[in-house]
């Protein structure tokens, strides 16, 4: 219970005279409030209405932009358009966490509004307002309710870590390894028709709709993290370290994640691409990857001119060289973009590539080899028939 007592017979403690300071100096000319009721009411309804609009916009953009082979996507990645049982259990726990945090400020806001319009100077009042000090029921909720909040926030934290934080691969998952370099992606695939052997692709996952994926994740050099929000929580990859991450494409389409780890001055040009297909198309497109390259007799001057530069040494195609250190390009013409995801593969944007690679991604790891015109058409004619 609070025991009211008049102003001069409250034996007011040290550190609420420089309080006492403070609010006065706040009051403003003449004993006239700096902040109105009115105008207080005006900033609440303004922070509600920029808190609701960031939230529904937070939810406009749409993840699944395109199929395989339509045009690039146009909008960025939203984790409230989920298409996978790992993000559906994250996005369930947004939304409980952001209605937790919004009832939190209906509930204070609402206080200070009532404060301040309830308890404003009324005209003709003068001296101190009545002090209070203390409240036992006011001290006894504002500790258990904190208290229960948190506690609920963290049961449903652990369940949602249990459930997309395995340490098996759900049955029947198709098992592909992922690994990081800077500043692109490379995926292998076991070769269903050689035990053993792999297919190696770079920069676009391919998945069956309906089928667990289960990534091993793995990194090369510095760093990274997988992040598709559509489908699923961020992991990262961590050099001579090996990471887990699941998911299972509930619709076909596009879905567009991002590194999302800083990992070096191209951290913002490593973009992440998984075209989820069905069941028949992925066995097609798994099977078209396993094959050996075309190998076109028209752009024989091209194929030797990969072998002859530094191209061979970085870049692996099947059957014709072995280099580690860059994208495979045994089937580049198969892919929709080049640069990680940054630029759509057309002849124009593949020739401007191999012209000079660090005006399309600046400070990337691949130099500019200083081609003629005829050296640059060849390359790129010889490269769009690895189809």
């Amino acid at each position: 219970m609070v025991k009211r007592r008049a102003s001069h017979e409250v034996d007011t403690p040290p550190h609420a005279v420089t309080l006492r300071a403070k609010i006065v100096r706040l009051r403003g000319v003449a004993g006239r409030p700096l902040i109105t009721a009115r105008r207080a009411a005006k900033l609440l309804a303004c922070g509600v209405a920029l808190s609701v609009t960031g939230a529904a916009l937070a939810g406009v953009a749409d993840t699944t932009v395109c199929v395989p082979g339509g045009e690039l996507p146009t909008v960025n990645p939203a984790i409230f358009d989920t298409a996978s049982p790992p993000a559906r259990e994250i996005e369930g726990m947004a939304w409980l966490v952001m209605g937790i945090c919004a009832g939190i400020f209906v509930v204070v806001e609402g206080l200070l509004v009532y404060s301040i319009v309830k308890f404003r100077r009324k005209s003709g009042e003068q001296g101190e307002p009545v002090q209070l000090y203390g409240s036992n029921p006011i001290e006894l909720a504002w500790t258990i309710v904190p208290l229960l909040i948190v506690f609920t926030l963290g049961l449903v934290t652990i369940r949602v870590i249990r459930d997309i934080e395995r340490t098996e691969p759900p049955a029947g998952a198709l098992q592909v390894t992922a690994i990081g370099h800077q500043w692109w992606w490379e995926y292998r695939y076991p070769d269903p028709a050689a035990p053993g052997a792999e297919i190696v692709v770079a920069n676009e996952l391919c998945v069956p709709v309906g089928r667990p994926v289960w990534l091993r994740l793995e990194s090369a050099d510095v760093i990274h993290s997988w992040w598709v929000p559509a489908l699923s929580g961020k992991t990262d990859l961590v050099p001579n370290q090996t990471n887990h991450l699941w998911f299972s494409a509930d619709r076909a389409g596009l879905y567009l994640g991002q590194c999302a780890e800083y990992c070096g001055n191209q951290h913002a040009g490593m973009l992440l691409r998984v075209n989820a297909v069905e069941t028949a198309n992925f066995d097609a497109w798994l099977a078209a990857q396993a094959k050996p390259p075309v190998m076109d007799d028209g752009v024989a001057h091209g194929r030797n001119l990969f072998l002859q530069l530094a191209c061979s040494t970085c870049h692996a195609v099947q059957g014709l060289s072995d280099g580690a250190f860059a994208p495979d390009l045994t089937h580049l013409a198969s892919r929709q973009t080049i640069a990680s995801g940054m630029v759509p593969l057309t002849r124009d944007n593949l020739r401007a590539w191999l012209d000079d690679p660090q005006a399309m991604k600046p400070q990337c790891n691949m130099p500019s080899l200083k081609l003629d015109d005829d050296e640059l058409d060849a390359l790129t004619d010889y490269l769009l028939t690895l189809k």
